[in-house]
C-alpha cells in the first residue's frame, strides 16, 4: 500500500529503505520480521506511543490479561521469549532477594544455579537455548541422550544446586524418545524443582500450565501476531521473582510501553479471532499449492500436521533429481523470483522443504502457486539448481556490507 511519508513522498516504506518485497511461506520467523501484526495491536501501540505511563502499573494491567488468557496466577510482558526464559530461570535462582538479583550473572554464591534440560531439547532457535540459561548465571545440566531420555536421567540429574527444569516445545527438538511434559514435571516436582516451559510458537495458551508447568514463556509476535515481545505466565511467586530481574540482568532486555500495549491487544484479539475461518483459508492455500505441483516430474507433495500439535498443516515438498533440482536448489530458485518466495528450508538436506500458509497477505497464495509451476516448468535450470545443502556462515560475517 502506498502511503505518504513524513516528507510527503508517495512511496512505500520498503521503497524508501531499499527493502525487497517477499512472500513468506516459511513461518513466523524472527529473521523475516516475526509476524503480520494484527490491527488491534498496531492501534494500541500507536495510541500509547505519545503517552507517559508508570511501567509497573502498565505491567499490572498486562498481568490481568495474561492471567485470564493463560490460566496463570500472574504474568508480564518482556522483550521476547528468549529474555523470558532468562528472567524465569534467574527468578528461580534469586527469588525476591534484590541483592542477589544485582549480583547476577557472575556471582551466584549461595544460590541454586543448575538447570536440567533433556539433551534432545538443547536446540538453537537463532541462538543456542543454553545461552539463555547462561545469561542468568546458571549452568545447563543435560539429561539423557540425543535420542532418548529415561526417567532416571532426569531424577539423578537433580542435585542440591538444581534451580529449575526447562522443557522445550518446538519443532526444533527431537520429536521422539523424550519424556513428556507430565513425566518431566512429576520427576522435578517430587524433588521441589519448578518447571519452566519454552512454548514460544505454540497456540495452546492454557494447556502447559494445566499439565503441570510452573512457568510458561510464549512469544507475543508469532501466532499471537503482536509486536516483538515475550509473555511470561504461571505461579505468582515465580512470576514476581522473574519480573524483578528487570532490576538486574533483564535491564538489557527491557520492553517498551508500545510492545506491552501491543501484546495486551494481541492477546485480547486472540480471544475474538476467527480461528475456524483462518484455518479454512490456510487449507485452501495448501490445496492450491498441492494441485500446482501435481504431475510435475520428480516432485511429490503431502499435507502434514504441525509436529508440536498446533492446529495447522504445512505442505511438505519432496524434490527428487528427476525434477532437475535438489531441495536446496529449488528453494534458492524460488527465493530468486520476483517477488521472492521464502520457503521453510530447515530440512533441505533431507530432500524436502515446507510451505507454510500462516503468514499470507490476500492474493499471495495464488502467486506462490503460479511461481512454483513456472520455476519447475522452464526448460533451462539455473546454475545452482542441483546444489547441495551446505552450512555457510559467510553471509552473516559480511554484514553490514
Amino acid at each position: 500500500m502506498k502511503t505518504y511519508s513524513a516528507n510527503g513522498s508517495n512511496t512505500t516504506i520498503r521503497e524508501r529503505l531499499g527493502l525487497r518485497p517477499i512472500i513468506n511461506v516459511s513461518g513466523t520467523m524472527t529473521a523475516l520480521g516475526a509476524s503480520i501484526i494484527v490491527p488491534e495491536a498496531i492501534a494500541a501501540m500507536s495510541e500509547i506511543a505519545s503517552q507517559w505511563v508508570e511501567m509497573d502499573d502498565l505491567q499490572r494491567a498486562a498481568s490481568t490479561i495474561v492471567a485470564r488468557l493463560t490460566g496463570g496466577e500472574a504474568g508480564f510482558v518482556t522483550a521476547c521469549c528468549a529474555s523470558g526464559i532468562t528472567m524465569a530461570i534467574a527468578g528461580t535462582m534469586t527469588g525476591t532477594n534484590l541483592l542477589a538479583i544485582e549480583r547476577l550473572p557472575d556471582d551466584t554464591e549461595g544460590l541454586k544455579s543448575e538447570v536440567i534440560v533433556q539433551l534432545g531439547h538443547i536446540v538453537n532457535y537463532g541462538a543456542p537455548i543454553d545461552q539463555s540459561i547462561r545469561l542468568a548465571g546458571a549452568s545447563t545440566v543435560p539429561a539423557g541422550t540425543v535420542s532418548v531420555t529415561q526417567d532416571y536421567h532426569v531424577r539423578e540429574a537433580i542435585r542440591d544446586h538444581t534451580a529449575a527444569g526447562l522443557y522445550v516445545v518446538a519443532h526444533h527438538t527431537v520429536q521422539y524418545g523424550m519424556l513428556s511434559l507430565e513425566e518431566f514435571c512429576e520427576i522435578c516436582h517430587a524433588k521441589g524443582v519448578p518447571v519452566i516451559v519454552d512454548a514460544a510458537s505454540e497456540y495452546d495458551l492454557r494447556g502447559f500450565l494445566a499439565r503441570g508447568a510452573d512457568i510458561v514463556v510464549y512469544s507475543g509476535h508469532k501466532f499471537l501476531s503482536g509486536p516483538t515481545s515475550g509473555i511470561v505466565t504461571g505461579r505468582k511467586d515465580l512470576v514476581r521473582a522473574a519480573y524483578l530481574q528487570n532490576r538486574g540482568v533483564a535491564r538489557a532486555m527491557k520492553v517498551g510501553k508500545e510492545s506491552i500495549a501491543g501484546a495486551m491487544a494481541a492477546l485480547e484479539a486472540w480471544e475474538r479471532r476467527d480461528h475456524a475461518g483462518i484455518r479454512k483459508r490456510e487449507e485452501a492455500a495448501l490445496d492450491l499449492w498441492k494441485d500446482a505441483l501435481l504431475g510435475l516430474p520428480g516432485i511429490a507433495a503431502h499435507v502434514i500436521p504441525d509436529p508440536t500439535g498446533n492446529p495447522l498443516d504445512r505442505l511438505q515438498v519432496f524434490v527428487a533429481p528427476e525434477s532437475g533440482f535438489t531441495a536446496a536448489g529449488l528453494a534458492s530458485a524460488l527465493a530468486a523470483v520476483s517477488p521472492p518466495i521464502i520457503v521453510r528450508n530447515h530440512e533441505v538436506e533431507r530432500g524436502h522443504f515446507f510451505l507454510d500458509p500462516c503468514n499470507l497477505h490476500p492474493g499471495e497464495a495464488e502467486i506462490v502457486a503460479e511461481r512454483l509451476r513456472a520455476v519447475l516448468s522452464v526448460a533451462e535450470r539455473p546454475a545452482d539448481a542441483m546444489k547441495s545443502a551446505r552450512k555457510d556462515s559467510a553471509g552473516a560475517l559480511r554484514w553490514p556490507d
